[in-house]
């Protein structure tokens, strides 16, 4: 049996309840037990104990994370919660601090991690697929979603996961597509699991 832990990283705000994130979580998490997964999940919205979530990051064989992407990273209730948890985690736990060591202090940098497994993200985004990858769209000028996320599989590489495709849904506040959303979804845990 493999172990999947699954976060929820949606923040509510008043534009945004979190229905679409909760019900992504909801769908991956009827797929893991359909597969024969052992879950456990966190909401980072809600309160939780830093060393049972340290726990859950050793337990997880699979680590799937479900957040809206909040001005071009994850919401304040996921990243405190990075904050909390990861900061504790390197003090030994999770990895050996920043991975180098007194014979070459300048070397090795990011690379302590003591856990195996994999990532996944799912995001949902206002921005529209058309956003991105392109360099006629002068926001993000060509980068690709994975590029605008770095900051989140760096924090992951940094404790030995490794990843998985993300999957995206687009355009989710002004050109909503979420039955196509939930499709693709679904297809992006089949290939992949």
């Amino acid at each position: 049996m493999k172990h999947v832990f699954i976060i929820n990283g949606h923040h509510k705000y008043p534009f945004s309840e979190g229905r679409l994130n909760a019900s992504l979580v909801e769908r991956a998490e009827q797929f893991f037990k359909n597969k024969g997964f052992e879950i456990r999940k966190t909401i980072t919205q809600d309160a939780y104990d830093v060393d049972e979530e340290i726990g859950k990051f050793k337990w997880a064989d699979i680590v799937f994370f479900q957040t809206p992407l909040n001005w071009m990273g994850v919401s304040w209730s996921f990243k405190k919660y990075i904050d909390e948890v990861f900061s504790m985690g390197m003090m030994g736990e999770m990895s050996d601090g920043d991975g180098r060591s007194k014979n070459a202090p300048k070397k090795g940098y990011g690379l302590g991690g003591k856990l195996k497994g994999k990532y996944m993200m799912s995001i949902t985004a206002n921005a529209p697929k058309e956003a991105f990858n392109d360099p006629e769209e002068s926001f993000f000028n060509g980068i690709k979603e994975d590029d605008l996320l770095k900051p989140m599989h760096l924090n992951f590489k940094w404790f030995g996961f490794e990843p998985m495709p993300t999957f995206m849904a687009y355009d989710v506040m002004k050109n909503p597509e979420i039955e196509n959303d939930f499709k693709r979804f679904d297809q992006h845990l089949i290939h992949n699991f």
